[in-house]
């Protein structure tokens, strides 16, 4: 297994053995128990015999994003039956679906502010993230990156998304609002998965303060020009008992802050030249005086224009938030 080591999982199925056996000892058990625990048990005699994550019939590594899905697979893709390809199909176009309906408003505008964004999985899921939440008359921006791609990944994003909007009621800062949210996704993630992100909270004054945990640094666009703001701390995951501290931004009407994932920055033409952060910047600085959405489309056509047709390999987001009065 490349990515999710095998004490991880192991110790995740002897979780799942030990509340099996628990219902088995219920009324409600059913055949189904039994099985699961055949499974499992199959699984773990893989871990101790070094064979765990390889695929039965080719014997290379079943994908690890699916592996973390779910843990008593025996098969890599490419070895699936009709059905099960049929069934893992129909599974990621729902699973699709409901990731969209997570997101919020395309383009949002709230007093005194204009937000606009982009999203594009690489491929029907994304482990990319955005939400935008109003509370007591603030509007909360996160925006991140979970580690890895796929299913994994966005089962990752969902449960930030809804880490997040249970923990934003209660916090008194964008920090320890950010510290929460970490104790709870350490506590409930695999240890080979973290995720960057970035959390806002807008204010009608102007001011917006800023914690970057490990994320692109955002850009922001004034009379001043285009500046960044750095990292306040490490990735969300990383570390359980990990403190984040914030950055204070004031922008004037006109002023735009611009968040971005790395599928932007580090695209890649045919010739191999990645996109970059400084013709990133280059072209935010243009679009001094534009609307959210024009920013947007703005970054996405220079980005285009430098792919030239080649392909986009991981997931995409952008999003710039305007101050309109």
């Amino acid at each position: 297994m490349a990515t999710v080591p095998s004490e991880v999982i192991e110790r995740e199925l002897r979780e799942r053995r030990s509340k099996l056996e628990a219902v088995r000892e219920t009324p409600a058990a059913g055949p189904d128990v039994d099985r699961l625990l055949t499974e499992v048990d199959a699984a773990l005699a893989r871990i101790g015999a070094g064979t765990y994550g390889l695929c039965e019939v080719c014997h290379d590594p079943v994908e690890p994003e699916r592996l973390l899905a779910d843990p008593l697979l025996r098969f890599c893709l490419d070895h699936l039956s009709a059905p099960e390809q049929r069934a893992l199909e129909q599974d990621l176009q729902t699973a699709a679906r409901i990731q969209r309906s997570l997101l919020p408003e395309r383009d949002l505008a709230a007093p005194g502010w204009e937000i606009s964004y982009h999203w594009e999985p690489a491929g029907l899921v994304s482990g990319d993230w955005c939400d935008v939440v109003r509370q007591d008359g603030d509007l909360y921006v996160m925006f991140g990156d979970v580690s890895g791609k796929g299913v994994a990944a966005a089962i990752l994003m969902s449960h930030l998304h809804a880490t997040f909007r249970t923990l934003v009621l209660g916090a008194p800062t964008v920090g320890h609002l950010v510290e929460r949210a970490n104790r709870v996704f350490r506590e409930s993630t695999p240890s080979p998965y973290f995720a960057t992100l970035v959390c806002g909270r807008v204010s009608s004054t102007g001011e917006v303060d800023l914690c970057n945990a490990g994320h692109c640094p955002p850009f922001v666009l004034s009379a001043r020009g285009v500046e960044t703001v750095a990292p306040t701390g490490l990735p969300v995951g990383t570390f359980f008992s990990a403190a984040y501290g914030s950055r204070g931004v004031k922008l004037d009407t006109g002023d735009a802050l611009v968040l971005y994932t790395d599928g932007l920055t580090e695209a890649r033409n045919h010739a191999d030249a990645e996109y970059g952060t400084d013709r990133l910047a280059r072209t935010l600085a243009a679009t001094r005086g534009l609307g959210a959405a024009a920013v947007v489309s703005t970054c996405l056509e220079d980005l285009a224009s430098h792919l030239a047709g080649a392909p986009k390999r991981d997931d995409l987001t952008v999003m710039a938030i305007r101050r309109t009065a």
